[in-house]
């Protein structure tokens, strides 16, 4: 789950991060008050959840209430990147000396947490990381033990950080671990991270993403999650209780189990194709909740055809045909749908699909047939 800027600004600050004054505003004239309150001299930023605001010209940077609300209106309705700015962070001025780059993120194939800082702040760190990769400093904490005093040290000085700016990069570097941790984040990130001309260490902006199967111990995390602006099958298959994750293809992809999703994506791409999703209806899935995964997947106006690839262990294959067959009635699917059984009661699911199905869906035998057949009904 990714929070809202502003929503990691509060995150930050209850671990002891310093950020800027601001004030949250939905229209032009709330905006206008805000930066009255502050002082005039304001930043006006979109408040969505995904990078780029400022190459979007969703962050404008004002001398007076009235700019504010000039900018607020410019910046609210825009579309940045497909998500549409319903509210802005009015916030306060810092005379900046110095911007710096600071992250913490799990590093999979270490299995640790990887903490990332560099003193060229205010770029996308994959610029950094090409034009510049010796200004990065890496390092990994173990997870068991957790960040020791000399680690922070080792960074301040591989970076050649010296006086107040280090002891204040220390300091907020302790706190963000803490954030991470306490939070059970998966990345915390802050982009840039300054020290201003009178020796604050601050965060002037806020990237945190909560693990989603956390939210159960963060309550207060869970009830930020913006319904308005979660993607509409996404939000649907979290209501189901399917896993569910949207990617940028054309093929529709339902299947039981993580892995063997992740393997008919592969299988797709092998084919000459591009999924459209991750979809993994879990074990045991009965006709109900296959209907509804099928219905989720075709709901997306990208998807051209289906694949469907099941492996009956839990799930049997008679209520995976069923499930199919109950959703074609109920959705009336029209587009072209591929079904792969194998498992339990296989041969039975493919007699029912056989005696019942429209003309619109196919079986297949292997996996590597299914794709190649959903890839080819797809382009048409």
């Amino acid at each position: 789950m990714d929070l809202y800027e502003h929503q990691g600004k509060e995150l930050l600050r209850q671990y002891g991060i310093e950020t800027l004054e601001g004030v949250v505003a939905t229209t032009p004239d709330e905006a206008r008050e805000a930066a009255e309150k502050l002082g005039g001299t304001v930043a006006v930023k979109a408040q969505v959840l995904t990078g780029g605001r400022g190459k979007a010209g969703g962050i404008k940077v004002v001398k007076s209430p009235d700019e504010a609300r000039d900018a607020a209106e410019q910046i609210l309705g825009m579309d940045i990147r497909g998500h549409t700015v319903r509210r802005v962070l009015i916030e306060a001025g810092a005379a900046i000396a110095t911007e710096m780059y600071l992250s913490i993120t799990v590093d999979r194939t270490a299995r640790k947490p990887l903490i990332l800082f560099s003193t060229e702040g205010g770029v996308d760190i994959e610029e950094v990381a090409e034009k510049s990769p010796e200004s990065i400093v890496r390092l990994h904490v173990d997870p068991l033990v957790g960040l020791l005093p000399y680690q922070a040290r080792e960074l301040r000085f591989s970076a050649g950080l010296e006086g107040d700016v280090a002891k204040g990069v220390g300091k907020v570097l302790s706190n963000l671990y803490e954030a991470f941790t306490g939070a059970d984040a998966s990345l915390v990130e802050i982009n840039p991270l300054v020290a201003t001309e009178d020796g604050r260490v601050l965060a002037l902006d806020a990237k945190v993403t909560v693990d989603n199967s956390s939210l159960y111990r963060h309550k207060e995390i869970a009830e930020l999650h913006d319904v308005e602006a979660a993607d509409p099958q996404e939000q649907r298959a979290q209501e189901a209780g399917l896993q569910y994750v949207k990617l940028d293809g054309d093929v529709g992809i339902l299947g039981n189990g993580a892995g063997l999703v992740m393997s008919t994506l592969d299988v797709v791409a092998q084919a000459g194709g591009t999924p459209a999703n991750f979809l993994d209806v879990g074990g045991g899935a009965d006709a109900e909740k296959i209907s509804a995964a099928l219905d989720i997947v075709t709901s997306n106006p990208e998807v051209k055809s289906v694949l469907f690839n099941i492996f009956g262990g839990i799930t049997r294959g008679d209520e995976v045909a069923r499930g199919l067959m109950t959703a074609i009635e109920r959705s009336n699917i029209e587009l072209p749908i591929v079904v792969r059984l194998d498992g339990t009661n296989a041969e039975e699911g493919r007699r029912i699909l056989a005696e019942n199905t429209p003309q619109n869906v196919h079986t297949e035998e292997t996996m590597l047939d299914a794709a190649r057949r959903a890839v080819e009904l797809g382009r048409g």
